[in-house]
């Protein structure tokens, strides 16, 4: 879905509907939408013009949120423009390959759900983090309980990516940021003053937790 913060409310609505039922419903009739249903959607910086806030609701949806920024180097600029050039001769969906199939990837998750340790401590962590996003005091809004279920999965992907059979506390913290950065709210004072931001709050977090140094690493 691209730049879907363009989307009048009652598109985003319909897409509310596919991200938390897993169906769409067209004039009064319901699809049920396949598995696994992924979306992978972008959006526009907020300030610019034609864009429509995103609602709390529909963005603790997403299991993350990622910033790309722009490319780095002189050879992947030139590829894109001339890529934009030619994109009328070559049609670049035709490059796409297919990486692994539905089957594949429902046996990866299962995978993971099945064989992926994580150990209570490892849990309380990821419980203290969440909690402490609501506690701290330039928060108006703070992470919701499927913002640790999601760091909670995302922690077992990565685990099972690098070749172990359990979860550590380096799992966690690596990807805070992008699985809670887009639930917390800061209060409007400290947004308009600039003196704090989401990162920031975060960060502060994870450094007043105690890491757990002892954890049960397998079954």
């Amino acid at each position: 879905a691209d730049e879907i913060n363009r989307s009048p409310p009652k598109t985003q609505a319909g897409l509310l509907e596919g991200l938390e039922e897993r169906q769409g419903t067209i004039e009064g009739e319901t699809y049920k939408l396949a598995k696994p249903f992924i979306v992978i959607a972008t959006q526009n910086p907020i300030e610019m013009e034609g864009t429509y806030p995103l609602p709390e609701a529909q963005m603790d949806r997403f299991l993350l949120k990622m910033s790309m920024g722009y490319v780095e180097t002189l050879n992947q600029e030139s590829l894109i423009l001339k890529r934009r050039i030619f994109w009328k001769q070559d049609d670049p969906t035709q490059l796409i390959q297919p990486v692994t199939n539905q089957q594949t990837f429902k046996a990866v998750q299962d995978y993971i759900e099945e064989r992926i340790y994580v150990d209570d401590k490892i849990i309380e962590y990821i419980s203290e983090i969440v909690r402490e996003s609501r506690k701290h005091p330039v928060v108006e809004v703070g992470a919701s309980p499927r913002g640790g279920l999601a760091l909670l999965k995302v922690a077992r992907a990565h685990a099972a990516i690098t070749g172990r059979a359990f979860v550590t506390p380096d799992d966690v913290k690596m990807f805070v940021h992008d699985a809670l950065g887009h639930r917390v709210i800061m209060k409007m004072e400290y947004i308009l003053e600039g003196s704090f931001s989401v990162d920031a709050v975060l960060n502060e977090i994870l450094e007043n937790i105690e890491v757990p140094k002892e954890f049960v690493g397998k079954r």
